[in-house]
């Protein structure tokens, strides 16, 4: 009888070797989007709104990118709920797991902002494409990009008014477990200032996908990648009782409900007993 090591080793090995090719031939894609730069040129030269054409082209390329991705990999299932797709004028928030979630959120809006380590700022033609598409410097605090974020926040209630979105991370950073992290504050102020609506939004499974810390594609992924809308919330601003810190804690407690939903569904689906989770501590009789 044959073992099933040798027949193991193979498949790994295999895998590995499809995920170094997808791998390879993503990157080309982005490398070859150096041929699309004098139709960003064409663009700065001769559009009547410099910011939303290179939005719309940033969101073109992108949605490019994630229709090869899915072509690559015939069993990644990409949901993104309808309710999603339709949001414009809105603030939104989510977490963040990958570095696929911003170019993911890009690809779904023809008109974004979004927040951008400033240090990207600094680069060659794609800090160039940063500005004019109007994204957000990260720090403000004294370098030389503070003068453009404060400009760009001051002037977003008006371009939230003609029916962009601008999406954060309130996380700041990717959660490396999967599981949510402590919220700034800096998300909620922006949408304080503009009296804008808020978005709460849910990504699941990017890191499964392109996890941290590998520069390998998983794909082997089971796991569809979603974006939910979990609440548009439209806050009483004006409000005299109305808290930052309320609101924060109740965006939080909207994800909280739904991972506890998932881990009831998933324990239902294994089989447990009345379809709910063992109670946290409790041990085996």
């Amino acid at each position: 009888m044959n073992s099933p090591q040798p027949m193991n080793l193979r498949r790994s090995v295999f895998r590995a070797l499809l995920d170094l090719l997808v791998t390879l031939l993503l990157w080309v894609y982005f490398l070859a989007g150096t041929l699309i730069l004098p139709f960003y040129g064409m663009a700065h030269l001769f559009s009547n709104d410099r910011e939303a054409t290179f939005q719309g082209m940033n969101s073109r390329f992108y949605r490019g990118f994630f229709r090869l991705v899915q072509w690559l990999i015939p069993g990644l299932s990409l949901r993104i709920g309808a309710d999603v797709r339709t949001l414009r004028s809105t603030v939104i928030v989510s977490n963040h797991l990958s570095y696929l979630d911003p170019i993911l959120f890009l690809s779904i809006f023809d008109r974004q902002k979004t927040i951008v380590r400033s240090d990207f700022f600094h680069y060659p033609i794609f800090g160039w494409v940063l500005k004019t598409a109007g994204y957000l410097p990260s720090s403000a605090n004294g370098d030389l990009f503070s003068t453009l974020m404060i400009k760009r926040v001051e002037d977003m209630d008006r371009y939230l008014s003609t029916g962009g979105n601008l999406f954060i991370f309130p996380e700041g950073t990717r959660s490396r477990d999967g599981r949510l992290h402590p919220f700034s504050r800096g998300a909620f102020r922006i949408a304080a200032r503009c009296r804008a609506p808020l978005g709460v939004v849910r990504i699941t499974n990017t890191h499964r996908l392109f996890p941290p810390d590998r520069f390998l594609f998983h794909t082997g992924i089971r796991e569809p990648v979603t974006i939910e809308l979990l609440a548009l919330l439209h806050p009483e601003w004006d409000a005299p009782d109305f808290s930052l810190n309320d609101l924060i804690a109740r965006v939080q407690a909207l994800y909280d409900e739904r991972e506890r939903q998932e881990r009831e569904r998933d324990f239902a689906e294994a089989g447990g007993p009345d379809g709910k989770p063992p109670a946290e501590g409790a041990g085996t009789p």
